[in-house]
């Protein structure tokens, strides 16, 4: 199986190569950005779900991130028993050193280690296949918090880093555009365990994927 994923991960490094080179052969030309409605228009309700606080983000934090435009905020279910909070930023291109931040890479540097990983598949409204997300259970001290993310954009959600930088590059060059939003989901685990808290993730998934697809073009 790793030689398998190993001989996968280097075809992937060679076409990438190529297609940036030929991405660089055309980068004189400026990116199609994209006209997206701000992200503070997002409903505050969604289907079984309504938002309970929106989180500002700090100026320092908006200077490491260098996305065009933030949505941080919490959602209750309707029974209140349930809370997911729902990150994303929005890149109207990646041409100038502006990316998405993997949460792989960011939540260690705020204190949090995982302690599973993985991907799943969620069922969403409009799609005939489920969509692959990143999973991941992280922990602070007592605390743990299962993590669903992924990339979309195009029409497209994609899970992989490798992949993300893939059509980054195709994108680029088919369409001068290498616009992009990190989707990220956080859902406290409580006493009734990892596996409730990752359901509750899914069915949030579930209840923002149309609106986030209407989003993000």
């Amino acid at each position: 199986m790793r030689l398998i994923q190993n001989r996968y991960a280097g075809i992937l490094s060679f076409v990438l190569l190529l297609q940036a080179g030929a991405y660089y052969a055309v980068a004189s030309k400026p990116d199609i950005m994209p006209d997206v409605r701000p992200l503070a228009s997002f409903p505050v309700l969604l289907d079984g779900w309504r938002m309970d606080r929106d989180f500002p983000i700090e100026k320092e934090q908006l200077d490491v991130l260098k996305a065009d435009d933030t949505l941080n905020r919490e959602y209750v279910n309707a029974s209140q028993t349930e809370r997911a909070l729902l990150f994303i930023a929005f890149f109207k291109t990646q041409r100038y050193g502006q990316a998405p931040h993997s949460p792989k890479n960011c939540l260690p540097g705020s204190g949090w280690e995982p302690t599973l990983e993985g991907t799943m598949p969620v069922t969403v409204p409009g799609r005939a296949e489920p969509i692959l997300v990143n999973r991941y259970i992280v922990s602070k001290g007592d605390e743990r918090s299962a993590v669903l993310y992924w990339y979309q954009g195009h029409n497209r959600v994609v899970a992989s880093e490798y992949l993300a930088k893939f059509w980054l590059v195709s994108d680029s060059i088919r369409y001068r555009r290498s616009d992009t939003a990190l989707v990220r989901i956080v859902v406290p685990v409580t006493d009734s365990g990892i596996d409730p808290a990752v359901k509750t993730g899914a069915d949030f998934v579930g209840a923002i994927f149309p609106d986030v697809t209407r989003q993000v073009p």
